[in-house]
Order: C-alpha cells, then structure tokens, then sequence
C-alpha cells in the first residue's frame, strides 16, 4: 500500500510539473490540452477539466480505474476518452498528452498534407520520438465517435493528429510523451517556416537506421 501511494505521489507530483512546463512556454494556454499518466495497477490519473495546465492541484486530478470508470477526483476533462483509447491501442504507454499547440493545429488546418504521415521526416529527433503521424478526421469537441478513429491510428502510431484540433501523443513515461509531443510541435513550426521552399527530408534509409538506434 505504502509503495501503491508513493507511486501515485510520483505521478501526481510529475502530471503538475509537466503541465506548468508546457503552460509556462506557451505550448499550451487557458483551460486547453490534458494530461494523463497510468498507475502499475493500471489505474489513471488525468487532469480535470475547465483547469489550467499551468495551476493544477495535485490532490484534485481525476482518477479512473483500469477500466475507465472516475472514481475520485475532479469532474475529468471531455476527452478523457481519447486517453483511454491510446492506452487500449498503446499497451506500453504509460502517459498520454493532448495539446492544442499553435504550430501543430495550424498543420492538422493544412489542406494538402498526406493523412497517412503528416509531417515529412525533417530531423533525426522527429524521427526518433515521434516517426509517423496519421491525421485524425475532424469531430467536434467531446464527440465520442472520434474514440473509434484515434484507436485505429493508435494501432500503427503512438502519435496522431486530429484535424482542426492538435495532437495526441502517448509515451512509455510521461516526460517521454511530454519531449515527443514537444519534438512534434517544433517540427510542425518547422514545416511551416519552410512552406514554398524545396524541401530535403530525411531518405527513406536515413529514417529507417534511426528506428534501429
């Protein structure tokens, strides 16, 4: 018990941190994005909704069972099920962060990207933290239907893109997804700066010797 609440303390104590970090720099902003980390007993815990990542309280983070069901905690953000859909897909992630990063919605706007693999494989860093990135279809906020979507994605990626919306990005460990999600956005900022110029991506056998490291 005493190692089951530690655990939890750890969690808790790192979902705060991460969310004043992204706050604080500008990568999230007012009561946007969300933020979830697993328990080893399976269990999550997930900012609330209506609340800033910037001024999040410990001790009021929702709770789910393993089986998604709130338990304690503040009233869970509406897209409590997008996290619960890249675990059920990502059975390794052990963190799952949704952000509404300006760089990165502002490519998931884009009309002309490929739904496959939205970003080109620019820098080695994206590559190794991020890899491919299918874009969701447009839902509206808090529509579960979307649930089905991201899972299909998630079966091939532990990143996607929802149009109009931001990404998702699940992690073994909650700063993993917290530096994927981040690597993601830079790379978008990226894309965009170089819209209308010749660009000269990784090759196909670069990327693939990266995977490798």
């Amino acid at each position: 018990m005493i190692a089951i609440l530690s655990e939890q303390t750890r969690l808790r104590d790192q979902i705060v941190s991460v969310g004043a970090s992204l706050f604080d720099r500008g990568l999230t902003f007012g009561s946007t994005g969300n933020i979830s980390a697993r328990l080893s007993s399976g269990e999550m815990l997930m900012t609330p909704t209506n609340v800033s990542l910037g001024t999040l309280d410990p001790a009021k983070l929702s709770r789910f069972t393993a089986e998604g069901v709130h338990v304690d905690g503040d009233k869970p953000t509406k897209e409590a099920f997008l996290h619960r859909c890249m675990y059920c897909e990502q059975k390794q992630a052990g963190a799952v962060v949704h952000l509404h990063s300006t760089y990165s919605v502002a490519v998931s706007i884009l009309a002309d990207v490929d739904p496959a693999n939205v970003l080109p494989p620019l820098t080695a860093y994206y590559v190794m933290r991020v890899g491919t990135l299918p874009l969701v279809p447009y839902f509206p906020p808090g529509d579960e239907a979307l649930a089905l979507a991201v899972s299909e994605k998630a079966k091939t990626s532990h990143a996607v893109l929802l149009a109009n919306h931001g990404p998702v990005v699940a992690g073994k460990t909650l700063h993993d997804a917290q530096y994927a999600i981040e690597e993601l956005e830079e790379t978008a900022k990226l894309f965009l700066l170089l819209q209308g110029h010749k660009l000269r991506p990784l090759t196909p056998e670069q990327a693939a010797a990266l995977k490798r490291i």
